[in-house]
């Protein structure tokens, strides 16, 4: 979710509107919530490797600002860049699905 996108959401709240009980908010607000936690593992692993955004990105074939961000959450990855990423991190890519109701 970008920014424009949560201003919309603030001034449905200012003008009465119930952005909650919107399913594109709901939408929006699980992507956003997808970005944050994908970027901290990022940075997480990053910061564990003594990388900084610039030395990640070469070992990606990406530039410094696109780490960047993945890192604030400013983006989504592709499958195909979470991959690069595992690579350049000197870690394994895995991706579940589980069950409504198990827990994780």
């Amino acid at each position: 979710m970008n920014h424009a996108e949560w201003r919309t959401s603030r001034h449905r709240k200012l003008l009465g509107e119930a952005a909650e009980d919107n399913p594109e908010y709901d939408r929006l607000y699980e992507e956003a919530e997808l970005a944050h936690d994908l970027g901290q593992m990022v940075y997480d692993r990053r910061t564990a490797l003594g990388l900084s955004q610039t030395e990640l990105a070469d070992r990606c074939g990406m530039q410094q600002p696109q780490i960047s961000r993945i890192e604030g959450g400013g983006t989504v990855p592709t499958i195909p860049l979470l991959r690069r990423l595992a690579r350049a991190l000197d870690a394994d890519l895995t991706i579940n699905l589980i069950p409504h109701g198990h827990a994780a």
